[in-house]
């Protein structure tokens, strides 16, 4: 399912790297790959999307509409995410190309629940496959927030992607975009497992992580002191505005970062969280 474009090799874990100290940047910008999309060689859109670690496995999560848009027409049979080899040295990068279909069968996962099909996409990434030398960095579970009113209105938060797919092309890093937290922290807004937040952003964030800076990270977090929160989806816009007279509204809908609990485990989840009716299904 999974290939790189140079060398290949077996990795244990998605930290099997150099030592932390080493990396000269946050391990955020390292969670956060470039991801393009393509039907055969032909290039097709730039999105965002970023690393998500369970038991031992690697999972790739971006907006569903990135590996399939059916309104637009966009279908790719592939993405590729380029990935650092060098972690002293960030110029150093090599293209990673995993296929979305395996005997006409989708690979990845995406969710739906009561609202609906909810826009968030997993692809297992093959481990075997990586580069020896691959610097990645991931969420996971531990780094999910679940304590509703540790976020509170108004809570700034950062967005980290490639908006219109401007990046640091030399070192291959991602930038962030400032936003706050829009709408109550916990609540389905008008149903959706989303919240909304208030943020400039742009064509090709869609996927990006939507976190909040850890300051008491525990030591399974520690290598990656963030809180994941979301998964930055789309704009949000009133279909009756003026578009002469009326600016847009400047607001984002955010996935619930807690369907990657559903989306990579066969069972479903459970308990009280905002996105936890949803369940997993292949496309």
């Amino acid at each position: 399912m999974n290939r790189s474009s140079h060398s290949k090799g077996p990795q244990s874990r998605a930290s099997a790297d150099s030592a932390a100290g080493s990396i000269p940047v946050d391990p955020l910008f390292l969670a956060a790959p470039r991801v393009s999309s393509f039907h055969g060689t032909q290039a097709l859109t730039n999105a965002s999307g970023f690393f998500f670690e369970r038991d031992d496995r690697l999972f790739l999560v971006t907006s569903r509409h990135v590996v399939i848009d059916e309104d637009t027409k966009h279908f790719p049979d592939r993405l590729e995410i380029e990935l650092h080899t060098d972690a002293s040295n960030l110029t150093m990068s090599t293209g990673f190309s995993m296929l979305l279909y395996h005997e006409g069968e989708a690979v990845w996962r995406q969710g739906s629940d009561s609202g609906g099909d909810i826009d968030v996409a997993v692809l297992e990434v093959d481990r075997s496959a990586l580069p020896k030398s691959a610097v990645i960095r991931a969420f996971s579970p531990d780094h999910l927030q679940t304590a509703f009113d540790e976020v509170h209105p108004g809570e700034s938060l950062l967005v980290v992607g490639f908006p219109l797919g401007f990046h640091d092309a030399l070192h291959h890093l991602p930038v962030l975009r400032y936003a706050v937290v829009a709408s109550p922290y916990g609540i389905r807004f008008q149903g959706q497992g989303y919240f909304l937040t208030d943020a400039r952003t742009h064509r090709g964030t869609s996927g990006a992580a939507v976190v909040m800076r850890d300051h008491s990270p525990g030591a399974a977090t520690a290598a990656l002191p963030w809180k994941l929160l979301g998964v930055h989806s789309a704009r949000m816009d009133m279909g009756d505005r003026d578009l002469v007279l009326d600016e847009s509204l400047g607001l984002n809908c955010a996935w619930y970062a807690d369907i990657l609990l559903t989306l990579t485990e066969p069972r479903e989840a459970s308990g009280d969280n905002p996105g936890s009716n949803a369940k997993a299904v292949t496309s």
